[in-house]
């Protein structure tokens, strides 16, 4: 019989592998790798467009997103960008993405941004990526790693840009799409564009029915999303609007002996949410000859409610109204030499939210009544300047930026505080093409993130939590072409005060606590490889391990939980140019501490997974009608049990079973 550290160790050895086999088949002796003319891709590396692609970083192209059949912009993150993802506790197709390993808490360590504008919420959810169709997007960006200077707070784990389609001049075009599938998946999406000589306007709407996997796990979505934009070669100019609403009905968490009697049984019956969320942006860019200016302002409405129901007979019903406005204008000057190129952004970030909160628990006994007013105002200015020179990049950037965060609790004035404070973020980035197949990088700074209004909210007696603050590290090297390509980095991120929650302290209706953790670290390797293997067929795989440990106080050299150590991701997918495509990926997943773990002595692990999905489509004409299947193997698993105070087992979430749906899309 093996022992457990056998057991774990021959787990540790499959993604390097995999890595390892895909390597072979992606790097050839330099000599015989064939440069090919790459197509420009216009990114955005200093939250300006640019033909240089962020140092380190992972572009998604709508060409990609077309043909992997993802039909929403979490699931082509997940499956082309190799991003582990969680499944939304609600039900959505928002699942939780996580980068470097930041487990229950991965949302907040990941800033995510629609066309400039940020999406992650001041709050404990998930950015709501669902309310952007995913055929309205050009292409999607994913920097892992601190990322603070040009982006802010919450963003150590890395950020992830989304940069909508922009109408050409005098066209017209648009697309149907419609899928139903078992567990009583129905999806209706229309875009249409229609563009003049410098104006165009585009309109995007959507309705989804689902039941989910799971009883009680409903979930009813409509969005809209609209724009109109006037572009020259001077600039543009333009405005958006997206409104959302969602009907969820919560499943909850399971003990053990529940999951084995029946994964898909629900023991909250009757807990329901709602949310209705609108934003409106204005944006504008003018170019003036060797400066460019750009700014966005947005105001975003979101209000809510729900009911949770207790094993006592009590019910809690709460109702929320958040706002939140943005204002982020910035210049950039450009230089050029006979062998120097300087780019110099300086801008500015200006956040102002709120929210009221109201909540009343009906029992047996009184009314008792919660409610608080929460507030954040925040206001940075950064610099960033990258020199290009020879085979050659160097960037440095600087962030100063001050917060003022605000609570008034409804009903008991000792809790209330009002401060203010400062946060310091740097970075230095460089690379270097060593030959035109291969190019070194490394990265090095300091990021940082504060408190949403829920951790402040929900933490131990109520008190504000530090700041967290994380020295962040990373080397890498790229080596091969579009053909044949293989990406490795090493990454290390030292972080104090951690923001995280902890079941193990019995918190408002029992659900844990916000705290800071004592110092922690992550640190690890990620592969990423792909090989055309023949005209029509593409091999890809991502690899990431991650090592979350505790590094002082009485868990020193703890695992740190809901992390997996090892990540692995394969995909083919073949294209013969006829009017047909597949797509079939395989993803290993390792095991994780559960929840409340956090001392290592559960005795348990969530066991490890291996999920295998895939798509078959054909186009004819303006149809394109697909096959599209995850979970194949119809596996019973869980990646998420948060345990409690009562058991470091409970609070299993299991992930859905077997999903099919059957797509028809017509384009015009």
């Amino acid at each position: 019989m093996k022992s457990a550290s056998s057991n774990r160790s021959n787990a540790a050895w499959k993604p390097f592998a995999l890595a390892s086999v895909l390597a072979t088949l992606s790097i050839p002796a330099l000599s015989q790798v064939t440069e090919q003319k790459l197509e420009m891709v216009t990114v955005s590396s200093s939250r300006f467009e640019s033909a240089e692609a962020p140092i380190g970083s992972t572009i998604i192209t709508a060409e990609q997103i077309r043909e992997s059949g993802s039909s929403s912009i979490n699931e082509a993150i997940r499956k082309i960008g190799g991003v582990f993802g969680r499944q939304n506790l609600s039900g959505t197709s928002d699942s939780s993405l996580d980068l470097r390993g930041f487990g229950t808490n991965s949302d907040q360590n990941v800033a995510v941004f629609v066309d400039g504008i940020r999406i992650s919420e001041n709050e404990l959810t998930t950015a709501m990526m669902s309310i952007i169709p995913i055929e309205s997007v050009e292409r999607i960006e994913i920097v892992r790693g601190g990322s603070s200077v040009l982006y802010g707070e919450g963003a150590t784990g890395g950020t992830i840009q989304i940069i909508t389609k922009r109408s050409g001049a005098n066209t017209t075009h648009g697309s149907i799409v419609t899928e139903v599938g078992n567990l009583g998946y129905q999806e209706l999406r229309a875009s249409l564009a229609k563009g003049w000589d410098n104006f165009s306007i585009n309109a995007n709407l959507g309705a989804l029915r689902t039941d989910n996997y799971r009883d009680n796990n409903d979930l009813k979505q409509e969005n809209f999303s609209g724009g109109m934009q006037w572009a020259s070669k001077e600039g543009r100019f333009g405005a958006r609007v997206d409104v959302v609403r969602q009907d969820s009905r919560f499943a909850g968490g399971l003990t053990p002996e529940q999951y084995q009697q029946n994964p898909r049984q629900t023991v909250t019956p009757f807990d329901f949410g709602s949310i209705d969320s609108e934003r409106y942006t204005l944006f504008g860019e003018r170019n003036l000859g060797d400066v460019q200016i750009a700014a966005e302002l947005s105001h975003k409405n979101k209000k809510g409610d729900s009911l949770y129901a207790d094993d006592f007979g009590g019910k809690s019903f709460g109702n929320f109204n958040s706002e939140v406005t943005q204002f982020s204008p910035r210049v950039k000057y450009v230089s050029n030499s006979s062998a120097v190129k300087n780019e110099l952004v300086v801008g500015m970030d200006f956040s102002d939210s709120s929210r009221s909160l109201d909540s009343v628990y009906k029992s047996t006994f009184p009314d008792f009544l919660s409610g608080s007013n929460t507030s954040q105002q925040s206001a940075a200015i950064y610099v960033r300047d990258e020199i290009r020179f020879g085979k050659a990049r160097i960037a440095f950037g600087a962030r100063h930026e001050k917060f003022d965060q605000g609570f008034e609790n409804k009903f008991d004035a000792t809790k209330n505080y009002d401060t203010s404070f400062s946060l310091n973020a740097w970075d230095l980035q460089g690379s270097y093409a060593i030959t035109p197949l291969v190019n070194m990088f490394a990265k090095a700074g300091r990021s940082y993130r504060v408190a949403n209004v829920d951790e402040n909210s929900y933490s131990l007696n109520n008190e504000r939590l530090k700041p967290q603050r994380s020295n962040d590290m990373e080397l890498g090297a790229s080596i091969g072409d579009d053909a044949r390509k293989i990406t490795a980095k090493i990454f290390r991120h030292n972080l104090s005060d951690e923001i995280f929650f902890n079941p193990n302290f019995p918190g408002p209706f029992g659900m844990g606590v916000n705290v800071n953790l004592d110092k922690t670290k992550r640190q690890g390797i990620e592969l990423e490889a792909g090989s055309r293997l023949s005209d029509s067929l593409r091999l890809s795989a991502i690899v990431q391990h991650v090592s979350a440990e505790f590094r002082s106080g009485p868990n020193d050299g703890k695992e740190l939980v809901l992390v997996p150590k090892n990540i692995a991701t394969l995909r083919l997918s073949w294209l013969p140019g006829n009017g047909q495509s597949a797509d079939v990926g395989v993803q290993w997943v390792d095991s994780q501490r559960y929840g409340s773990d956090f001392n290592n002595t559960c005795g348990a692990s969530i066991p490890s997974y291996t999920t295998l999905d895939g798509r078959y489509a054909i186009r004819v004409g303006a149809w394109e009608f697909a096959l599209v299947g995850a979970n194949l193997t119809d596996k019973n698993y869980y990646g998420q049990a948060f345990g409690d105070f009562n058991s470091c087992k409970n609070g299993i979430y299991p992930n859905t079973g077997r999903a099919m749906k059957f797509t028809v899309r017509k384009d015009f």
